[in-house]
């Protein structure tokens, strides 16, 4: 658990980066949504500071909330914590107005400082902040996704970086053995209840792509006809793409006979070396079926990013304990705003060889999201009321904060879900 001093740290960088994000947006920009399952801008900032004052109220039942008026818009799913707006209708309400968000923003920030800075806090209570900082890292991330859908390369990010070099790199499978394998977190910072506990799992001998699947790969999949075979998808996956007029992955587009991704960069023609990103669980089996492959489990995915066959010791990221840096992932802080070519980021190497299993894109697994063997929740309301049609992503994307990802990170998403920046590797066994 965090000090004092760096759960202040924590917090105020965290708030700061935030604002980062939203600081060349028009007001304009804030209130728009563009689909049932995008939020505007505001919605994301007011919402952080929402679920922050629950936090302060649990604290001190004596706290009064700063606008009654805020909290069934500011609401998302809580229901301990009353009524909530309809995801849908978010974009629909002027009021609050974007000024008075970014004012509740300030104003929750400089409470939530002050209270943490008194030092009077239960063991209890600073779990409940730490968590707020950690959700705050998540909304962080699916503001990155809904600035993609609204604006695309109209929005224009306070810092950009130059991708990094890469290696010259093919897509290879590599061999990991099977047996006992302790699948979950077993270290002792942040996680969530999710990730935990760690407990033994079989596996047996697989081969695992050494790549994400990328655009070029995928582009073969989508000129042979891969969209309109019904025997490469699962039948509610083959309802969902006729139902959809899917064509391609989401943000593709067909420009005088040459596919076309519109993203943050732009109108662009397809880079055949990026990993393929905005592609549902759907869409990643079907391919897989193409291929002759499979997803892997998020057991199989785990041991091939964390598992140091020489030492016989797992590690928290691919390339040991150290935090991530810029040398080692494309994270939110590396500024890149899409993903990078595979082959970037060799220092990021699993110890089998794996590359880009951190940042980029997440990577869906063929794995339920469900509890693990002895699960006990441990944030009422927050995870486990998800155990039910969904299925777990790994290893974070160019939107994720480092400070939130680890390798045991369990994302999930509901199969037919594309919007967030979600990818793929496949497996054969052996």
């Amino acid at each position: 658990m965090l000090s004092t001093v760096s759960l202040v740290d924590e917090f105020r960088e965290m708030r700061k980066h935030t604002l980062d994000l939203v600081e060349t947006l028009e007001y304009d920009d804030f209130v728009v949504q563009t689909a049932p399952y995008v939020s505007p801008p505001k919605w994301h900032l007011g919402h952080v500071s929402w679920l922050f004052e629950m936090l302060l109220k649990q604290a001190d039942e004596k706290y009064e909330y700063y606008s009654e008026e805020f909290l069934r818009y500011l609401n998302s799913y809580y229901n301990r914590f009353g009524e909530q707006m309809d995801k849908a209708s978010r974009g629909t309400v002027s009021r609050p107005t974007v000024k008075q968000i970014l004012e509740y923003y300030e104003i929750i920030t400089k409470r939530i400082t002050d209270l943490i800075q008194r030092n009077t806090l239960s063991e209890e209570d600073r779990k409940r902040f730490e968590l707020g900082i950690n959700h705050e890292y998540q909304h962080q991330e699916l503001l990155v996704y809904d600035l993609q859908h609204i604006l695309a390369d109209q929005y224009k990010p306070k810092t950009k970086n130059h991708p990094p070099k890469k290696e010259h790199t093919r897509q290879e499978q590599i061999r990991v053995d099977g047996g006992l394998y302790d699948l979950g977190y077993g270290g002792k910072d942040f996680c969530y209840d999710v990730e935990m506990p760690e407990h033994k799992v079989y596996l047996k001998d697989f081969k695992i792509d050494s790549h994400p699947v990328t655009a070029g790969q995928y582009l073969e999949f989508v000129e042979s006809g891969g969209y309109s075979e019904y025997k490469y998808w699962l039948s509610d996956g083959w309802k969902t793409v006729k139902q959809n007029n899917w064509k391609a992955p989401m943000y593709w587009q067909k420009i005088d006979d040459a596919w076309h991704v519109i993203d943050f960069i732009g109108m662009r023609k397809i880079n055949p070396n990026e990993p393929v990103c905005n592609v549902s669980f759907y869409e990643s089996d079907a391919y897989c079926k193409w291929a002759g492959k499979r997803l892997p489990t998020e057991a199989e995915w785990e041991k091939a990013a964390c598992w140091n066959e020489e030492k016989k010791a797992k590690t928290v990221f691919p390339w040991g304990n150290d935090r991530p840096t810029v040398e080692h992932a494309n994270l939110l802080e590396s500024h890149m705003w899409s993903a990078s070519e595979i082959g970037s980021y060799p220092m990021g190497r699993s110890h089998y060889g794996c590359y880009q299993m951190i940042g980029d894109v997440w990577e869906w697994t063929s794995s339920e999201f469900v509890g693990y063997p002895g699960f006990k929740s441990g944030f009422q309301e927050y995870n486990d009321k998800w155990f039910t049609n969904q299925k777990v992503l790994r290893g974070g994307s160019f939107a994720t904060p480092k400070r939130s990802i680890r390798a045991s990170y369990r994302n999930f998403f509901r199969l037919d879900e594309r919007w967030m920046f979600s990818g793929f590797r496949c497996v054969e066994d052996i």
